[in-house]
This record gives structure tokens, C-alpha cells and sequence, in this order.
């Protein structure tokens, strides 16, 4: 398998759990020169396991992290 992640920066809070448990992909920066506000962004699709990446979106905890299946498109999380 191979994940692909992407951050829904409208969503996110900043909770920072994604670059706790996959820091090779995911890190915090602002959103904007006039926001103070962290938010998570992709640095690499690389680094991390698809496990790691899979429970770094699972521990979001507002579901702003969507993880598809690259090989058959499937959305993996959240669970639509």
C-alpha cells in the first residue's frame, strides 16, 4: 500500500498530535504572515511508515488529515 496524505488547513487547530507521531511528514508553520495561528502542513510523503501516517490522522483531533489509498483511490480516513 501507499498513502497519501493531505491537511485540511481550514480545518486544523494546530494540535500538533500528526507531528508527534509522524514528524517526517507532517509539520506545523503559519498559515499566513498575518496569522499567529499554527497549522499542520505535508513536508514529504516520504519518512514515515503508511501505519505511522495512518494513526498521525487518526489522532487529529478535529479529522483534518484525509489518508487515500494511492493504488486504488480509496479514501482510508476519515471514514466517510
Amino acid at each position: 500500500m501507499a498513502y497519501k496524505v493531505t491537511v485540511l488547513r481550514d480545518k486544523c487547530i494546530g494540535a500538533a498530535s500528526c507531528v508527534a507521531i509522524a514528524a517526517k511528514v507532517f509539520q506545523l508553520d503559519k498559515e499566513n504572515s498575518e496569522s499567529k495561528a499554527l497549522k499542520a502542513t505535508v513536508i514529504s510523503q516520504e519518512g514515515n511508515t503508511d501505519d505511522e501516517k495512518l494513526l498521525a490522522a487518526q489522532s487529529c483531533p478535529t479529522a483534518a488529515i484525509v489518508v487515500i489509498d494511492e493504488e486504488t483511490g480509496e479514501q482510508i480516513w476519515p471514514p466517510k
